[in-house]
């Protein structure tokens, strides 16, 4: 599966219609289908956003990130609407999606203080691309959450 995959990173005026279209998609079908949680997808970051996702051959988008500058949902740089589709879970997409946004925040903005807001159940995986828990935990939308940070 990954070596059909094409990368994309670009700013929200530079998607197409059809790209910003596939990346909610995506995004709905995770967290609100999926995860059978309503919620207000569209909050007025996209706009501010880079957008990082993986398109495979047919051009069905697979993997989704957003990667949001500093002091728009936190004082860092955060990453947020991490989503994969069903078809690529536990194939390593989602290790290299987080590598690829880690890679953007330290060539882009010269840092790599990254903050980010994790459902709970995926605290190993962002643990294991070096985010620690803050200790802030709360629910959103009935999810249970933590608030992350990387430093180093």
């Amino acid at each position: 599966m990954k070596n059909n995959i094409t990368w994309h990173i670009k700013l929200f005026n530079e998607l197409t219609a059809k790209e910003f279209h596939d990346l909610l998609q995506l995004r709905i079908d995770v967290f609100v289908v999926e995860q059978n949680c309503p919620y207000p997808e569209l909050d007025n970051k996209d706009l501010q956003a880079v957008h990082i996702f993986a398109t495979n051959e047919h051009n069905k988008v697979v993997a989704v990130a957003r990667v949001l500058p500093a002091g728009i949902s936190y004082a860092e740089v955060a990453i947020g609407r991490v989503a994969t589709s069903k078809e690529v879970r536990m194939t390593g997409l989602g290790h290299e999606l987080m590598k690829r946004c880690l890679n953007y925040i330290s060539i882009t903005y010269q840092t790599n203080t990254v903050r980010i807001s994790a459902q709970k159940y995926l605290e190993a995986f962002y643990t294991n691309h070096g985010f620690i828990p803050t200790g802030k935990e709360y629910l959103e939308d009935n999810i249970p959450h933590l608030e992350m940070l990387k430093t180093k």
